[in-house]
């Protein structure tokens, strides 16, 4: 409906132009509407249709119709460089496109006709010429393209007023309704085009390279084939017309006074008379540029008449003598014998020629005088060109409609439908596990609204489905995982909680030390120490499998595990197996349970959580970054935890006391980087001490941890039970 309106506009103003004989066009205000509140292809199609329709009342606009095409493919590109528009903006525009189309104008008006049709304009041209001295080509296309910038800055202000006037949702339904998807911003195109940097040739590319090589094969064999046959037709029809002449000439003259004519001239009685008859003749010969008689004679020919469609061109008078031509040197004798001649073809500098022949008889005799008529093949190559070229300029601003439109059926139809579900599916499988960003990019994708009418809009409903139900799949397989790992986590603190209540010094020990190995291993990830290691899905492994990392206590006999002394040597190195059983236990689990990766941080701290950084703990003596990570949290969280709760054979140490003793560990028992974040959230730790110890250490509680200090110092852990 837009296309329609706009080439209204352009008509109506166009008409009004030339019935006042104005020096303006304003045949592109139309175009310019269009293509500013369409897009490329509405105002494309606006303009080359103006062209077609004018040109039932201008039988030149149809070779104009280039110039107004590019003019719609500029607004739409000023469009979007300046969304809103200035003084300086319509003056820069004015200039840019009228001296575009001025120049372009001239040319075409100038290559086609030697000279500008608007008279109106040529008045100007004169005023010029005059006014500035230069030459009547200059002066013309001055004037044209100073006429151009005019109507171009005119056309440009009368557009954006009838914009402005414009409802704002008509100019939005206008401009959504070229859409077959849910119209996409300058941003998300702009993404889309960064997406797709990776792609070798796109569809459109691919399309509009097909389409021009196609166009121009068929054009080129059409072309081929067409000029070969209109040579033929041209020869043809123009040799048959020639024949024709000469036998019609032969019947007129009267060849009694022929030899009158040779001889006199111009001043034989009839001369006159018969050389006019033959002059209309020629003139009104299709085809034939050239009509003469003459008299054959050995070796060339003497000229009766001679006569030429072109009057600038010098003719031979009666009487004078030419000799024979190099082409005519094999027909001598049949001349001489006064034969039919067939056509001969000749060449001089002024072109290539077909000659007809045919005798002149007297009562059936040879007279030896000869009518011939003269067609030029260079003119039929003249005619064609000039054929040519005004077709080709209609051509080009049909062949520039084609490739827009196809242009704008492959973005609209499969480019920006393909891609945009594309990326969308590329943002769903690149989403993981996170429900949030699935659920997001089902609603992205329902939000396209892809309406093609074919095979894209099923397959943009099929991935709607399928990212609906794989989202849908995912929350249950969510669901259901986390049903399982609350099992899990349920029967590991039951473990733990069994374990625990053997070891009557250990009271809320898995819970705890959970709290600190969570606190350690976050401020590791906050403080960027192990990144490559540390990951949300590492630090929940951590936490879930911390409670067993005392598994391996179950092998430890009730009289080593809860005697309310300190342990002799031998009772030491029985309690230090417990950490080789929990790997034992653990590897076992492993390889029953396939596929649960903290059942293998279990394992290690369970193994490794009573190694030192100096390598002097056991089991192993590792040292360093050689102790697994899991391990290292835990022994800065198992040791603080048994710092500060009271054992059998001990009392519990302050948090100021433990927290000092810890930091002096840093670098000899403990990984000094979790200390260092364990140190920083001392918020956090006291939060966790409070809410499982709920009666503070007395005063004599710690004199009494004094006597107890030294003796940590010597040891793997606060003292020989500590685990």
């Amino acid at each position: 409906m837009s296309i329609v309106v706009g080439v209204c506009i352009n008509i109506m103003l166009s008409a009004f132009a030339i019935y006042f004989k104005l020096p303006l066009y304003l045949n592109t205000i139309g175009t310019m509407c269009t293509a500013w509140i369409g897009g490329i292809f509405p105002g494309v199609m606006t303009a080359f249709f103006t062209n077609l329709i004018c040109e039932f009342y201008s039988y030149d606009a149809l070779y104009f119709s280039l110039i107004n095409v590019l003019t719609a493919i500029y607004v739409v590109y000023f469009r979007k460089k300046h969304e809103k528009v200035s003084v300086g903006d319509m003056v820069i525009f004015s200039l840019v496109s009228g001296f575009s189309c001025g120049l372009m104008g001239s040319l075409i008006e100038l290559f086609l006709y030697r000279n500008i049709s608007n008279y109106t304009i040529l008045g100007i041209a004169d005023h010029f010429r005059l006014l500035l001295d230069i030459s009547p080509v200059m002066s013309l296309s001055f004037a044209n393209i100073s006429m151009h910038i005019i109507d171009k800055g005119l056309s440009l202000v009368i557009t954006l007023f009838i914009i402005r006037a414009i409802p704002n949702d008509i100019v939005r339904s206008i401009r959504d309704g070229v859409w077959r998807q849910r119209p996409l911003s300058e941003e998300e195109l702009k993404d889309l085009r960064n997406w797709g940097r990776d792609i070798r040739l796109s569809s459109r590319t691919r399309m509009t390279f097909v389409l021009i090589g196609l166009s121009t094969a068929l054009l080129f064999i059409v072309g081929s084939i067409g000029v070969n046959l209109f040579f033929k037709e041209a020869k043809t029809e123009r040799t048959e017309t020639a024949q024709r002449t000469v036998k019609i000439v032969a019947e007129v003259l009267d060849t009694d006074r022929l030899e009158e004519y040779l001889t006199k001239g111009r001043a034989a009685d009839g001369y006159a008379e018969t050389e006019e008859i033959l002059r209309h003749v020629c003139v009104n010969a299709y085809g034939v540029e050239k009509l003469r008689v003459v008299k054959v004679m050995e070796g060339g020919a003497y000229f009766v008449f001679d006569l030429d469609k072109n009057s600038e061109t010098e003719q031979h008078e009666p009487g004078s003598y030419v000799p024979i031509k190099e082409e005519f040197k094999p027909y001598n004798d049949d001349f001489l014998m006064g034969n039919e001649i067939e056509p001969i073809q000749s060449r001089d500098d002024s072109g290539v020629f077909l000659n007809i022949y045919y005798p002149l008889r007297n009562k059936g005799e040879n007279t030896g005088y000869y009518v011939g008529a003269e067609i030029s093949f260079t003119t039929v190559a003249m005619i064609l060109l000039r054929f040519l070229n005004k077709m080709g300029l209609i051509l080009v601003g049909f062949f520039v409609l084609i490739i827009v439109f196809v242009t704008w059926m492959t973005d609209m139809y499969v480019e920006y439908p393909i891609s945009s579900l594309a990326r969308c599916v590329d943002r769903f499988a690149s989403a993981g596990y996170d429900q949030e960003t699935l659920d997001e990019n089902v609603m992205t994708v329902r939000k396209l609204g892809i309406h093609t009418g074919d095979e894209v809009e099923k397959l943009y409903h099929a991935v709607c489905q399928m990212t609906l139900n794989q989202a849908e799949q995912m929350r249950n397989v969510r669901r259901l995982s986390e049903s399982t790992a609350q099992m899990q986590d349920g029967i590991i603190i039951t473990m733990a909680n069994m374990l625990e209540n053997r070891d009557s010094d250990t009271g809320a020990h898995i819970q705890k030390t959970a709290a600190y190995v969570k606190i350690i291993a976050e401020g590791l990830r906050r403080k960027g120490y192990y990144a490559e290691k540390i990951t949300p899905r590492f630090i929940s492994e951590v936490v879930r499998s911390a409670p067993l990392h005392d598994v391996g206590k179950i092998s430890i006999t009730d009289r080593v595990l809860n005697k309310p002394g300190k342990l002799t040597d031998e009772e030491y190195e029985i309690m230090k197996t417990h950490t080789i059983a929990g790997k034992k236990i653990m590897e076992t689990a492993i390889s029953t349970v396939h596929g649960e990766s903290y059942l293998r941080e279990a394992r290690n701290m369970a193994a490794y959580h009573h190694e030192r950084w100096d390598g002097k703990g056991y089991p192993e003596g590792l040292h360093g970054e050689g102790i697994p990570l899991s391990a290292r949290i835990m022994a800065v969280a198992d040791v603080f935890d048994a710092l500060t709760s009271p054992r059998v054979y001990k009392p519990a140490f302050t948090i100021e006391k433990a927290l000092r003793m810890v930091e002096e560990g840093a670098g000899t028992q403990f990984d000094p980087k979790c200390v260092e974040v364990f140190m920083e959230a001392l918020s956090e730790v006291e939060a966790v001490f409070e809410r499982y110890n709920a009666n503070h250490i007395s005063s004599f509680e710690d004199r009494m941890s004094e006597e107890y200090e030294d003796e940590f110092a010597v040891v793997s852990g606060p003292d020989q039970k500590i685990g």
